[in-house]
């Protein structure tokens, strides 16, 4: 998949900030969402949804099923990893390849050709060194672990909003890395000053 990067914050392009579904949003995958905005450009855009968790799957299960938690190819023992690390959330990054994993972190953790930095210290990191790094306490200071991504074709998601699918705002470490997903929706609209029961379907 290719990244797609634009430097400049004040081009009219989204990224580094967050989408938020409005309520009435009619895909049920996209229901009370909060994607945070990796790459948008003439070219697309493309996101992970931060307030998702993954059911029955947690970073433990997570290496387990990539084969990195036995035999050969094993990088910590279950015992060695500490129990809050072992059970920290996999979230649903999106619709889009669903079995490939992805790393919204810090920007303390930085591998030159794997590591995409984005905005205010946020980078995106979709290699297996992240997870080896994570694992043995070598990982960033905050991080989020998600399965497949959000990902729109060029001018659909401009469209989407014009359509009063989406609201959008700043981006924050503490909202996109805090444990607590469910609130997420609520803050997001609260940093622009939304009550959501007073938001309406039509612009």
């Amino acid at each position: 998949m290719t990244m797609l990067q634009h430097d400049d914050a004040d081009d009219g392009y989204l990224e580094g900030q967050l989408l938020i579904a409005m309520p009435r949003m009619t895909d049920r995958r996209f229901r009370r969402t909060v994607i945070y905005l990796c790459a948008h450009s003439d070219e697309g855009a493309m996101g992970l949804i931060v307030n998702q968790e993954a059911d029955n799957i947690d970073f433990a299960d997570l290496l387990e099923r990539l084969g990195l938690a036995e035999g050969a190819d094993a990088i910590v023992s279950f015992e060695d990893m500490p129990a809050e690390l072992a059970s920290k959330p996999v979230y649903i990054g999106g619709p889009v390849e669903t079995g490939r994993g992805f790393v919204l972190h810090s920007s303390d953790y930085f591998v030159t050709n794997s590591t995409l930095p984005i905005r205010g210290g946020v980078c995106l990191t979709a290699t297996l060194d992240i997870l080896r790094a994570i694992a043995t306490g070598e990982g960033p200071e905050h991080m989020l672990l998600a399965l497949g991504y959000a990902g729109w074709s060029p001018g659909q998601l401009e469209s989407e909003i014009q359509a009063n699918g989406w609201l959008h705002c700043a981006a924050d470490h503490d909202l996109i890395f805090n444990a607590d997903s469910e609130a997420k929706y609520s803050r997001a609209l609260a940093k622009i000053g939304v009550d959501p029961s007073h938001l309406v379907a039509d612009a």
